[in-house]
């Protein structure tokens, strides 16, 4: 996958389209990914210990993959994959050209 936990990007389509965010987590086996302040849903919660007033809790929703875009340099970019000269794999900003760092 070419988005990774803690990259910044943009969203491509839906209802948050435009909107930016940090990646907080990846699913990498249902293409999706969990984007800071994009795509909230309510969840009906039963009172317990971690909610002890229960009711109904905001929280971020997986987005697949093919609806974000990477941002390098406050640019949405698209991302490649280059070898170095020692044989290490890196990405890049196609837009760009430069390497992304890990």
């Amino acid at each position: 996958m070419k988005i990774k936990k803690g990259d910044t990007v943009q969203v491509l389509s839906g209802n948050a389209r435009g909107k930016k965010g940090k990646v907080l987590t990846v699913y990498p086996d249902q293409n999706r990914a969990i984007v800071e302040g994009v795509n909230f849903m309510k969840r009906h919660t039963r009172p317990s210990q971690k909610y002890p007033q229960g009711g109904v809790i905001e929280r971020e929703a997986p987005i697949h993959i093919s609806n974000l875009m990477m941002v390098v340099d406050g640019k949405p970019t698209r991302i490649g994959y280059q070898r170095l000269e020692g044989g290490k794999k890196v990405r890049y900003g196609k837009k760009t050209g430069e390497t992304i760092n890990e």
